[in-house]
């Protein structure tokens, strides 16, 4: 790991793309709006990015279109399109430092999370699903000797991918690694407050042999580009990362439009279940990172703790003490943990919920109101509620930021009931030495991931989704490259 002085260094000397990525090159948008991207910590300009809109997206789909039915990367071999998809990865891992320094700069990450988690995730990721590729078999079905019934999959067309601010490279490479193995062709709309690594990593693709048209990138808003996106003909599926009332409205766009797949990962609230049996140090430790890394910015942020009452208030004594660890600070300091919130517009949001938080009767034995600023970085304090219940407003609803509500239980029953009294079901954690616990407690809870004694893990061998207001899709492992191919059936009479 460099060093703070070394990172600031090469900070300084960074530059950065900011026209959007289309058909091989850079370009401005046609209308030549442009959108600021803000160094959250420093609330200085780091460029102006072209701002895209219905007439990009146009444009882009158009190339995107061409380029699949000529075949030059929907039709050859796998294997081929394995060798220029290893290739992106190792001109990735060339550049590491670089795409670390991106993500800190245009969304407040901290350096050592991008250096050690980010960045070698986000490569692993097309590494490992660009030698899946070709190990995709079909199928003979079992009919009669009179027939010969075969089982194809094949790429869908044009994807449209939406990805979110929270994680910009990691998120972007869940998508359209996917989708590209599979032999589509790509349109990202990456988030208008983090899309700087995005246009990066197209530039990055085509170097690598890729073909020029098959990955473009058009940064805009979600009301622009986006829905240009959703709403449009010649998309054939969209894939999204981001919140469930945009989630909701996109699944209304492609009912509008050519009732095109929408695979949605939307907003969570997951709940920490710790039993009286749980190894408290270790409990403590990972509840604090569940909910105050990456500022909280986290969908899989287990933002609901839940305690067995009988070890509540050695437990909370413990949390407390591991939450220490989490101070803002400067991202590009290798010893901070927590940066700023991404914007102003998300610190308010934090700030709204502790202060109602405090209005529905919890205590805040830890952190609180963010004291902002001007000009200082959106820098809010790792914070602890306790006395909370379902029944309060921030327990309900996702606030995305380092706000942690600590609620109690008496039974095994009772705790898989608040778990499970949520829209949303992303992610929990369960935490108890008893084997059969783990079992029932993880097969009850309403949640497209459950981890047991742990927070947060996973490689690209298992696949990250949610059920109920969380979504419908699933990124990582085999199953990703399900949304993005069809089946079809080829029977031939004998």
């Amino acid at each position: 790991m460099k060093s703070y002085s070394e990172w600031q260094t090469q900070s300084k000397n960074l530059s950065f793309h900011n026209n959007a990525y289309i058909n091989g090159g850079f370009q401005a948008a046609v209308s030549g709006d442009t959108f600021p991207c803000i160094n959250p910590a420093t609330e200085k300009l780091l460029a102006d990015v072209a701002s895209c809109d219905q007439a990009d997206v146009d444009i882009a789909v158009a190339n995107a279109r061409e380029v699949f039915k000529s075949g030059v990367w929907s039709e050859i071999p796998p294997r081929e399109r394995k060798k220029a998809m290893q290739k992106w990865a190792n001109l990735i891992e060339q550049h590491q430092d670089e795409f670390a320094l991106l993500d800190t700069l245009d969304m407040g990450k901290s350096i050592s999370e991008m250096v050690n988690i980010d960045v070698p995730d986000a490569i692993d990721c097309i590494r490992w699903t660009a030698e899946s590729i070709d190990k995709i078999y079909g199928e003979i079905a079992p009919t009669g000797d009179d027939t010969l019934a075969m089982i194809h999959h094949q790429p869908v067309g044009v994807v449209g991918a939406i990805t979110p601010w929270n994680y910009p490279l990691l998120m972007v490479s869940w998508k359209i690694a996917p989708a590209l193995a599979a032999g589509n062709s790509v349109i990202l709309k990456p988030s208008e407050k983090s899309p700087l690594s995005a246009l990066r990593l197209a530039e990055l693709a085509v170097e690598a042999g890729i073909p020029a048209g098959v990955f473009n990138v058009l940064p805009g808003f979600g009301h622009t580009a986006g829905k240009a996106l959703a709403l449009h003909m010649d998309v054939n599926v969209l894939a999204f990362t981001g919140s469930t009332r945009v989630a909701g409205m996109l699944m209304g766009y492609a009912g509008e439009s050519n009732m095109k797949r929408v695979w949605l990962e939307a907003g969570g609230k997951s709940p920490n279940l710790v039993f009286a049996d749980a190894d408290i140090k270790a409990a403590a430790a990972a509840s604090a990172a569940a909910i105050f890394c990456n500022q909280g910015e986290v969908c899989i942020a287990c933002s609901r703790l839940y305690v067995d009452k009988s070890i509540k208030e050695e437990f909370v004594a413990a949390l407390v003490e591991a939450a220490a660890s989490f101070q803002p600070g400067d991202p590009l300091d290798p010893a901070t943990t927590m940066g700023p919130m991404v914007d102003g517009t998300q610190l308010a949001i934090v700030e709204r919920y502790i202060r109602s938080a405090e209005e529905e009767g919890g205590q805040v034995i830890m952190g609180g109101v963010p004291e902002y600023q001007e000009g200082k970085g959106f820098f809010a304090k790792p914070t602890i509620v306790d006395g909370a219940h379902n029944g309060m407003t921030f327990v309900k609803e996702e606030i995305f930021g380092p706000v942690l509500a600590v609620c109690e239980f008496e039974t095994e029953e009772e705790a898989i009931a608040l778990a499970n009294d949520s829209v949303y079901g992303l992610g929990a954690a369960v935490w108890t030495q008893n084997l059969s616990r783990a079992h029932r407690v993880s097969r009850k809870v309403e949640s497209g991931m459950v981890w047991v004694n742990t927070w947060g893990e996973g490689d690209s061998t298992v696949p990250f989704g949610g059920v109920k207001a969380s979504g419908n899709g699933r990124d990582k492992s085999l199953h990703a490259l399900e949304k993005y191919t069809d089946i079809k059936n080829v029977l031939i009479r004998l």
